[in-house]
């Protein structure tokens, strides 16, 4: 089988993207999406994603791992929205729906921003904050975070939760509003360039234990630079938003 694809990255969190309105993709074929995933024999990326149809919705945003497992991812999403634009399904604003939920988004001159799902499971630990914002994230401030050791302590900590365990992300503040980050990924089972769902959850924990009062919030990851913004009602993070770049790398064809 021929299969067309495309390459998206948003701050350097890189992805596959299929168009799969006609459901020919075998997505119960995790060996194949791992396939895809590896950057020796494979296309190379951080993961899968799958524009489908969806009932009452612009789409359906169907995310994979590089390991095959499925979850919500925040960059994936906005490179999601920046494909269907391409392909014409939408314009500059648009209704999704993912494995988290709905989802809207608009675009506009390649930066998308998305609503994400509301926050309300926040669990402030002794030296971390626990944040779920459509998948698990472990959220914690380091000391020069330049020479921190990302993947080692991020796959110890990252295989201390229980199934399916939890992303981990290591901050420094920069100052009251800006936060850097560099996340390790379950799933992907290694540090990546960005992780949207990681930022969104740094920029509650912050906020949730007063590292700062603002409610729009950046933060330069390794791959470039993200924002955050949110209203919190009741210990209730609503409105919450992810912005930044997303951008075609390149379009080709494989055979599967």
């Amino acid at each position: 089988m021929n299969l067309e694809f495309y390459k998206y990255q948003g701050t350097g969190n890189d992805f596959v993207m299929i168009d799969n309105r006609t459901k020919t993709f075998p997505k119960e074929n995790t060996n194949l999406i791992s396939q895809l995933c590896d950057r020796n024999f494979g296309v190379g990326a951080d993961g899968v994603i799958l524009i489908e149809n969806a009932t009452n919705f612009d789409f359906k945003m169907s995310y994979f791992n590089a390991d095959g497992s499925q979850t919500f991812c925040g960059n994936g999403g906005r490179c999601a929205v920046a494909f269907a634009k391409h392909l014409e399904i939408i314009n500059a604003e648009t209704n999704f729906s993912a494995i988290d939920g709905a989802h809207f988004a608009e675009i506009k001159n390649g930066i998308v921003s998305l609503k994400m799902i509301d926050v309300t499971e926040i669990r402030v630990q002794e030296k971390a904050v626990f944040v779920y914002t459509g998948t698990q994230h472990h959220v914690e401030l380091v000391d020069n975070l330049d020479a921190f050791p990302v993947f080692e302590k991020g796959r110890e900590i990252r295989n201390s939760y229980n199934e399916p365990g939890s992303n981990v992300n290591f901050v420094e503040q920069i100052n009251n509003t800006t936060f850097r980050v560099r996340t390790y990924e379950k799933g992907v089972e290694n540090e990546t360039l960005a992780c949207g769902t990681g930022v969104t959850a740094v920029a509650i924990a912050m906020h949730k234990i007063k590292k700062t009062n603002s409610n729009l919030i950046s933060l330069p990851v390794e791959g470039g630079n993200l924002e955050v913004s949110f209203s919190e009602e009741n210990g209730t993070y609503i409105n919450v938003s992810l912005k930044g770049p997303a951008t075609f790398v390149f379009s080709g064809n494989i055979s599967i």
